[in-house]
């Protein structure tokens, strides 16, 4: 099994650290294995996708089925002075046939509103951005989860439609072009 792992993330009080296929597959099946962070800059206090791991209960079958896929999956979200990882981040697939990727992402409860939903997105999608498949973002969200909602707007998403998530009922669709999403948030950041 592969251990490549994507370079870090970097935010302005985060750290996204990637995943190796191997440790997203221990941390799956063996959640209480502390030996994935043997050795790692980070510690996981707030047992973020050990007591929920919905996201590796998706995850880790495509990177079984595929390991070069893993690219576009699960980052910890890490807090850069104290090395806590208090949520994590991933896009549900790599691009589509579109070139449309889908992120999702959980925080820890201690750590919601205060703006690292916000941070980490903006990493995760300034990243994406740069990969030359990538040419439509998108975020759903349920009506009612008003937090989410929030962060989708203050990026000017648009929604473009709605579904029905067999878990979260349903969801909103926002997307963005990775054009505009380059124009309007990282071109301004790298002149």
């Amino acid at each position: 099994m592969t251990t490549t792992v994507e370079p870090a993330i970097e935010t302005p009080r985060m750290i996204l650290h990637h995943l190796a296929v191997a440790d997203m597959i221990t941390l799956f099946e063996d959640p209480e294995n502390q030996d994935i962070y043997v050795g790692r800059p980070y510690t996981n206090p707030h047992r973020i996708l050990v007591d929920e791991n919905r996201p590796l209960h998706w995850r880790v079958p495509q990177v079984r089925a595929d390991p070069t896929r893993n690219k576009w999956f699960v980052r910890l979200m890490v807090l850069r002075e104290s090395g806590v990882i208090i949520g994590s981040t991933s896009f549900h697939a790599p691009p589509n046939g579109d070139g449309m990727v889908e992120i999702g992402l959980g925080i820890d409860a201690a750590f919601r509103a205060q703006g690292y939903g916000t941070e980490a997105v903006t990493g995760m999608w300034t990243w994406a951005v740069d990969q030359s498949e990538v040419r439509t973002l998108r975020y759903s969200v349920s009506p009612a989860n008003d937090a989410s909602v929030r962060l989708v707007s203050r990026f000017g998403f648009h929604v473009v439609g709605q579904q029905i998530d067999k878990d979260d009922g349903p969801e909103d669709i926002y997307e963005m072009s990775a054009a505009e999403f380059r124009r309007r948030f990282v071109a301004s950041r790298r002149s």
